[in-house]
Protein backbone atom coordinates (compact mmCIF):
# COMPACT_ATOMS: atom_id res chain seq x y z
CA UNK A 1 0.00 0.00 0.00
CA UNK A 2 1.11 3.32 -0.56
CA UNK A 3 1.58 5.82 2.19
CA UNK A 4 1.16 9.25 1.60
CA UNK A 5 4.66 10.96 1.54
CA UNK A 6 6.28 8.56 0.02
CA UNK A 7 6.66 9.97 -3.35
CA UNK A 8 8.64 12.88 -3.96
CA UNK A 9 6.68 15.46 -5.34
CA UNK A 10 9.05 18.30 -5.32
CA UNK A 11 9.93 19.53 -9.03
CA UNK A 12 13.38 17.85 -10.24
CA UNK A 13 16.57 19.41 -10.07
CA UNK A 14 17.56 21.37 -13.37
CA UNK A 15 20.63 20.33 -15.22
CA UNK A 16 23.91 22.80 -14.72
CA UNK A 17 24.60 22.39 -18.56
CA UNK A 18 27.11 25.05 -20.13
CA UNK A 19 29.04 25.30 -22.86
CA UNK A 20 32.71 23.04 -22.58
CA UNK A 21 35.45 24.71 -20.83
CA UNK A 22 37.41 25.64 -24.32
CA UNK A 23 34.47 27.07 -25.92
CA UNK A 24 33.75 29.43 -22.46
CA UNK A 25 37.33 30.91 -22.55
CA UNK A 26 36.75 31.76 -25.89
CA UNK A 27 33.81 33.71 -25.14
CA UNK A 28 35.19 35.35 -21.78
CA UNK A 29 38.40 36.34 -23.97
CA UNK A 30 35.85 37.99 -27.01
CA UNK A 31 34.03 40.18 -23.70
CA UNK A 32 37.33 41.95 -23.11
CA UNK A 33 37.30 43.45 -26.45
CA UNK A 34 35.46 47.24 -26.73
CA UNK A 35 31.95 47.32 -26.98
CA UNK A 36 31.68 43.69 -26.58
CA UNK A 37 28.70 42.20 -24.14
CA UNK A 38 28.15 38.72 -23.19
CA UNK A 39 25.80 37.93 -26.06
CA UNK A 40 27.75 39.13 -28.97
CA UNK A 41 30.84 37.32 -27.41
CA UNK A 42 28.72 33.87 -27.52
CA UNK A 43 27.30 35.04 -30.71
CA UNK A 44 31.53 35.30 -32.26
CA UNK A 45 32.42 32.64 -30.53
CA UNK A 46 29.18 30.47 -32.02
CA UNK A 47 30.22 31.39 -35.71
CA UNK A 48 34.29 31.26 -35.64
CA UNK A 49 33.36 27.41 -34.52
CA UNK A 50 31.28 27.41 -37.71
CA UNK A 51 33.76 28.22 -40.40
CA UNK A 52 35.65 25.83 -42.14
CA UNK A 53 38.45 24.45 -41.11
CA UNK A 54 41.81 25.70 -41.03
CA UNK A 55 40.00 28.90 -40.29
CA UNK A 56 40.91 29.11 -36.56
CA UNK A 57 44.09 28.26 -37.66
CA UNK A 58 44.93 30.81 -39.54
CA UNK A 59 43.36 33.52 -37.26
CA UNK A 60 45.76 32.13 -34.49
CA UNK A 61 49.11 32.55 -36.68
CA UNK A 62 47.51 36.01 -37.58
CA UNK A 63 47.34 37.22 -33.69
CA UNK A 64 50.82 35.79 -33.78
CA UNK A 65 52.29 37.42 -36.07
CA UNK A 66 50.81 40.67 -34.98
CA UNK A 67 51.99 40.41 -31.32
CA UNK A 68 55.24 39.91 -32.53
CA UNK A 69 56.24 42.36 -35.66
CA UNK A 70 53.87 45.02 -34.53
CA UNK A 71 54.65 47.81 -31.72
CA UNK A 72 54.43 51.48 -31.60
CA UNK A 73 57.23 53.84 -33.35
CA UNK A 74 59.71 54.94 -30.93
CA UNK A 75 59.71 58.50 -32.41
CA UNK A 76 56.33 58.95 -33.56
CA UNK A 77 54.18 56.37 -32.01
CA UNK A 78 52.15 55.72 -34.94
CA UNK A 79 52.15 51.43 -35.62
CA UNK A 80 55.83 50.18 -36.80
CA UNK A 81 56.64 47.09 -37.88
CA UNK A 82 60.49 45.12 -37.23
CA UNK A 83 61.48 47.29 -39.98
CA UNK A 84 60.18 50.72 -38.55
CA UNK A 85 57.48 53.59 -38.92
CA UNK A 86 56.20 53.89 -42.92
CA UNK A 87 56.10 57.21 -42.00
CA UNK A 88 59.04 58.49 -40.66
CA UNK A 89 61.65 56.62 -42.90
CA UNK A 90 59.54 57.93 -45.79
CA UNK A 91 61.80 60.21 -47.30
CA UNK A 92 59.42 62.38 -48.69
CA UNK A 93 58.24 63.51 -45.49
CA UNK A 94 58.23 67.15 -45.07
CA UNK A 95 60.56 67.68 -42.05
CA UNK A 96 59.50 71.21 -41.18
CA UNK A 97 56.14 70.53 -39.68
CA UNK A 98 54.90 68.37 -36.81
CA UNK A 99 51.38 67.38 -36.17
CA UNK A 100 49.97 66.33 -32.66
CA UNK A 101 47.31 64.11 -32.15
CA UNK A 102 46.09 61.78 -29.64
CA UNK A 103 45.67 58.53 -30.63
CA UNK A 104 47.73 56.66 -33.37
CA UNK A 105 44.96 55.94 -34.78
CA UNK A 106 43.86 59.44 -35.45
CA UNK A 107 46.96 59.75 -37.88
CA UNK A 108 44.77 58.14 -40.60
CA UNK A 109 42.35 60.02 -41.43
CA UNK A 110 44.59 62.52 -41.92
CA UNK A 111 46.90 60.61 -43.97
CA UNK A 112 43.94 59.75 -46.21
CA UNK A 113 42.61 63.20 -46.94
CA UNK A 114 46.36 63.97 -49.03
CA UNK A 115 46.34 67.12 -47.12
CA UNK A 116 48.89 66.89 -44.61
CA UNK A 117 53.05 65.82 -45.76
CA UNK A 118 55.09 66.43 -42.81
CA UNK A 119 55.36 64.58 -39.85
CA UNK A 120 53.15 63.07 -36.71
CA UNK A 121 53.66 62.57 -32.67
CA UNK A 122 51.17 60.89 -31.00
CA UNK A 123 50.75 61.71 -27.17
CA UNK A 124 48.96 58.31 -26.74
CA UNK A 125 45.73 60.12 -25.27
CA UNK A 126 44.60 63.34 -23.49
CA UNK A 127 44.81 64.69 -20.36
CA UNK A 128 41.83 63.67 -18.21
CA UNK A 129 41.99 64.31 -14.86
CA UNK A 130 38.69 62.38 -13.66
CA UNK A 131 40.78 59.16 -14.94
CA UNK A 132 43.62 59.83 -13.30
CA UNK A 133 45.44 60.86 -16.77
CA UNK A 134 47.98 63.69 -16.32
CA UNK A 135 50.79 65.27 -18.82
CA UNK A 136 53.24 62.32 -17.18
CA UNK A 137 50.90 59.85 -18.36
CA UNK A 138 51.31 61.23 -22.01
CA UNK A 139 53.94 61.33 -24.79
CA UNK A 140 54.51 65.28 -23.83
CA UNK A 141 58.41 64.95 -22.87
CA UNK A 142 59.06 63.22 -26.20
CA UNK A 143 57.16 65.86 -27.98
CA UNK A 144 59.31 68.50 -26.51
CA UNK A 145 62.61 67.04 -26.95
CA UNK A 146 61.65 66.22 -30.09
CA UNK A 147 61.17 70.13 -31.21
CA UNK A 148 64.87 70.59 -29.36
CA UNK A 149 66.78 68.56 -31.71
CA UNK A 150 64.64 68.83 -34.98
CA UNK A 151 64.45 71.43 -37.39
CA UNK A 152 60.47 71.93 -37.21
CA UNK A 153 59.48 75.37 -37.92
CA UNK A 154 55.31 74.71 -37.18
CA UNK A 155 53.27 72.55 -34.76
CA UNK A 156 49.74 71.58 -35.57
CA UNK A 157 47.87 70.64 -32.61
CA UNK A 158 44.70 68.16 -33.72
CA UNK A 159 43.28 66.79 -30.66
CA UNK A 160 39.86 66.48 -30.40
CA UNK A 161 36.88 69.49 -30.22
CA UNK A 162 36.06 68.31 -26.67
CA UNK A 163 36.67 69.75 -23.40
CA UNK A 164 39.29 67.47 -22.74
CA UNK A 165 40.93 67.60 -26.17
CA UNK A 166 40.85 71.81 -25.73
CA UNK A 167 42.50 71.01 -22.10
CA UNK A 168 45.39 69.35 -23.83
CA UNK A 169 46.08 71.31 -26.90
CA UNK A 170 45.70 74.33 -24.12
CA UNK A 171 48.41 72.49 -21.97
CA UNK A 172 50.56 71.96 -24.75
CA UNK A 173 50.76 75.55 -26.11
CA UNK A 174 51.95 76.33 -22.45
CA UNK A 175 54.62 73.98 -23.14
CA UNK A 176 55.61 74.65 -26.16
CA UNK A 177 55.21 78.24 -26.48
CA UNK A 178 59.52 78.48 -25.23
CA UNK A 179 60.20 76.22 -28.40
CA UNK A 180 59.96 79.54 -30.51
CA UNK A 181 58.01 77.27 -33.33
CA UNK A 182 54.42 78.56 -34.80
CA UNK A 183 52.08 76.82 -32.88
CA UNK A 184 48.75 76.35 -34.85
CA UNK A 185 45.05 74.11 -34.22
CA UNK A 186 43.64 72.64 -36.58
CA UNK A 187 40.17 74.98 -37.96
CA UNK A 188 36.74 73.80 -36.13
CA UNK A 189 32.99 74.78 -37.23
CA UNK A 190 30.14 73.56 -39.89
CA UNK A 191 31.17 70.39 -41.74
CA UNK A 192 30.35 70.70 -45.24
CA UNK A 193 26.87 69.27 -46.04
CA UNK A 194 25.53 70.34 -42.47
CA UNK A 195 22.98 73.13 -41.64
CA UNK A 196 22.52 75.01 -38.82
CA UNK A 197 19.85 73.26 -37.44
CA UNK A 198 21.75 70.62 -36.50
CA UNK A 199 25.07 72.68 -35.53
CA UNK A 200 25.19 72.38 -31.68
CA UNK A 201 26.56 76.33 -29.93
CA UNK A 202 30.60 75.14 -29.63
CA UNK A 203 30.67 74.29 -33.57
CA UNK A 204 28.74 77.47 -34.29
CA UNK A 205 30.68 79.79 -31.53
CA UNK A 206 33.91 78.05 -33.73
CA UNK A 207 32.50 78.42 -37.42
CA UNK A 208 32.00 82.38 -36.43
CA UNK A 209 35.07 82.85 -34.09
CA UNK A 210 37.55 81.23 -37.69
CA UNK A 211 34.89 82.87 -40.22
CA UNK A 212 37.21 83.70 -43.36
CA UNK A 213 37.15 87.03 -45.29
CA UNK A 214 35.95 86.36 -48.68
CA UNK A 215 36.29 89.90 -49.90
CA UNK A 216 40.60 89.24 -50.18
CA UNK A 217 40.22 85.41 -51.10
CA UNK A 218 41.37 85.01 -54.63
Amino acid sequence: MVTPGSFNLSKPSAVNLDYPIALQSLILHLKRLPGIGSRSAERMALWLLQQPPGTLDALADVLVLVEREIRPCQVCGFFATTAGCAICTAPDRDTRVLCVVEQPTDILPIERTGAFKGHYHSLGGRLAPLDNVGPEDLRIGELVERLRVGEFEEVVLATSADVAGEATSNYLVEILRPSNVRLTRLAQGLSVGGGLDTADSLTLHRAFQHRRNLSHDA
